[in-house]
């Protein structure tokens, strides 16, 4: 998507808003005995109760069978992105690392953004893969000015996990968003400076760096969507959406726990 007027750079902006809100409930419910059905049935509720839509919520993928089941994906330890949270339920238990990726439609324009967290406390692996992903989606960020190219994104993001002992999953990455879940371009975790679209002002874009514990080959579930570590070691994600503006890229769907 591209922003072309005020109104729809506001509603972009509240939208973000919005969604930064119910993943920090989300993210806060995320306790040891939670289950994964119920995290799915409250973002639904939050979402709603401000009479807007779920985005992901019977949206099928360019590849996939059948539409999206729920409404938010939560991917627990070893399993990357796209987890089903209502197929087969699971409770959480005391140092899961749980991914929370949340699509939401105000007013005709779709956000999307994931935190991933520990239930309760975790060890110190996993604070770590959690703490150089989050840097690493602040990385990617800091260079979606415009001029830059969508290669230049996808080269920050993976510099960025180097020296960190974990690995960036390159298979998977970001995408445009605003008029649809995904649109083009694609933006892969790794690249090659200099290459690829060249970012404007008004373009909106999610970006989202994802590593693994261990190897970085991802392998998909029998259930169509959820990719899990071939190795069986844990992953984590992070994703914020952005506006690319000629002052710097606006993160629109900051938390309130991140401001």
């Amino acid at each position: 998507m591209i922003v072309r007027t005020p109104k729809q750079r506001d509603t972009l902006i509240e939208a973000g808003r919005r969604l930064g809100v119910v993943l920090d409930e989300l993210a806060r419910a995320a306790v040891p005995g939670c289950s994964t059905e119920a995290l799915d049935d409250l973002a639904e509720q939050l979402i709603r109760a401000e009479g807007d839509e779920p985005s992901f919520l019977g949206y099928t993928p360019e590849g996939s069978a059948r539409p999206y089941p729920a409404t938010v994906c939560v991917s627990i330890n070893d399993a990357v992105v796209h987890g089903i949270p209502n197929e087969s339920p699971r409770l959480l238990t005391e140092g899961d690392l749980v991914s929370l990726d949340l699509g939401l439609t105000h007013d005709g324009i779709i956000v999307d953004s994931a935190i991933t967290v520990p239930v309760g406390k975790t060890d110190k692996t996993g604070y770590a893969l959690m703490s150089a992903t989050a840097a690493a989606l602040e990385a990617a960020m800091a260079v979606a000015q415009p001029g830059a190219r969508v290669g230049d994104i996808s080269y920050a993001t993976e510099k960025a996990f180097e020296r960190t002992g974990f690995s960036v999953v390159k298979m998977l990455g970001g995408h445009g968003v605003g008029a649809h879940v995904h649109e083009e371009p694609f933006i892969a975790n790794a690249g090659k400076p200099g290459t690829g679209e060249i970012l404007v002002p008004g373009m909106v874009l999610a970006l989202e760096p994802i590593a693994n514990e261990g190897k970085a080959t991802v392998v998909i579930a029998n259930d169509g969507y959820t990719f899990r570590t071939k190795d069986g070691k844990r992953s984590a994600h992070f994703e914020h959406t952005i506006l690319v503006e000629t002052g710097g890229p606006l993160v629109v769907t900051r938390r309130p726990s991140e401001k």
